[in-house]
């Protein structure tokens, strides 16, 4: 299976999805074990996913503050 395949089963986990069926729990850690590409790219993933949570806070918190 491809690194494209992992890539897209990693992001349904980043965002607390179902993972596509052909790709188990266990098929993705143990891709992750021994593919650096994957285990960085999903570092980026999970630290993207926590900086557009603080930008929707951010905005709601201004939207406060302007009375919205």
């Amino acid at each position: 299976m491809s690194c494209a395949a992992f890539r897209i089963a990693l992001s349904a986990r980043v965002d607390g999805e179902e993972l596509p069926p052909e790709v188990s729990e266990g098929a993705l850690d143990a891709h992750l074990r021994v593919c650096p590409e994957c285990r960085s790219w999903g570092q980026q993933a999970r630290e993207l996913r926590t900086l557009a949570a603080h930008l929707d806070d951010a905005r709601l918190n201004d939207a406060r503050l302007d009375g919205k």
